[in-house]
């Protein structure tokens, strides 16, 4: 293991740690060994080596990308809504694939969260950049295919080699 990532290691344990700490609020010697034992455990699976792509994450734009999902959200939830009371019940399920163009793993995660998170569509399998997703009708689908939430997750990250 080399030195960046043995610091970047203590970093995110010593994180972990805090929020284990803050979180629990239990200070005995058990609670605190047994927090530090996972902290550690979980900072060194989250470790990547230090060769790997780095993405700079733009912080504004990801604050202003929140109350975007949350409206997203909030309208899918209407329009599904909608779709269940309706007596016909107008739903048209699809699987869709989809090939994203997001480079970063980080992006890619947030894109297919970001689909199961809006009411009526599910990230059912991601396959390094493809992404299966069900969704109850096309207008559900509309975010995915009018790839409009990929377009502005791309705008929270700068992928660099």
């Amino acid at each position: 293991m080399n030195d960046g990532r043995l610091g970047k290691l203590s970093r995110n344990t010593l994180f972990f740690y805090m929020l284990w700490l803050l979180l629990s609020q239990s200070y005995n010697v058990f609670h605190m060994v047994l927090g530090f034992v996972a902290s550690f455990g979980v900072a060194l699976l989250n470790t990547e080596p230090g060769n790997s792509r780095l993405e700079k994450v733009r912080w504004l734009r990801m604050l202003a990308y929140g109350p975007w999902l949350v409206s997203r959200i909030i309208q899918s939830g209407i329009h599904l809504s909608y779709l269940i009371l309706h007596p016909r019940l107008p739903i048209d399920p699809k699987l869709i694939r989809h090939q994203t163009s997001l480079k970063g793993e980080a992006g890619i995660v947030l894109f297919g969260n970001s689909i199961t998170l809006t009411p009526g569509t599910i990230t059912v399998e991601v396959n390094s950049d493809e992404l299966l997703v069900h969704a109850m009708d096309d207008a559900s689908a509309d975010d995915v295919t009018s790839l409009r939430m990929e377009q502005r997750i791309a705008e929270n990250f700068e992928v660099r080699a």
